[in-house]
């Protein structure tokens, strides 16, 4: 498995893995899916970087990294992770975290942090804990999911 650095010939595959994420509507803070190919490539494009888990001609997995924000924080990113259905428990997700921290310290940020992590979200809270994340703490029915219940949220953050 390779992470490579997002180009257009990997936008197709790219585009049904973050939308399929938006659709469950249980991790992503999104509720409108990219409603197209010219949409979601200048979303892609527009990103400090955006990483493609890739082998064999298959796309896996792809993660975004962005400032979290401007001026005197300007120096933390933030991330977000999309994993296809089909590839999830194969350490693709690890690979993905793991990439995007070596990406954010080569890219001049201090710390990458998680604004947002779903109480249920089992799986990336124990990654993000296993990589050596920090929790910052919970707030409370900070997260809308698509049965229209709230639930808690977590932010993480990792010196880079």
């Amino acid at each position: 498995m390779k992470i490579v650095k997002y180009e257009k010939k990997y936008l197709k595959e790219a585009l049904n893995i973050w939308n399929e994420i938006i659709k469950e509507g249980i991790y992503f803070p999104q509720i409108e899916t990219l409603q197209n190919e010219e949409e979601a490539h200048k979303y892609f494009s527009s990103q400090d970087y955006t990483g493609i888990a890739y082998e064999d001609n298959k796309i896996y997995g792809v993660y975004i990294l962005h400032p979290n924000n401007i001026g005197r924080c300007g120096h933390i990113s933030n991330a977000s992770y999309a994993v296809s259905k089909d590839a999830r428990g194969k350490g693709i997700g690890e690979a993905l975290v793991r990439d995007s921290i070596k990406k954010g310290a080569e890219l001049g940020y201090k710390i990458l942090q998680f604004n947002a992590v779903v109480i249920s979200n089992n799986a990336a809270h124990k990654l993000y804990e296993k990589i050596g994340f920090n929790k910052i703490g919970i707030v409370k029915k900070g997260y809308l999911n698509k049965n229209n219940e709230y639930e808690d949220i977590v932010l993480y953050y990792i010196d880079l």
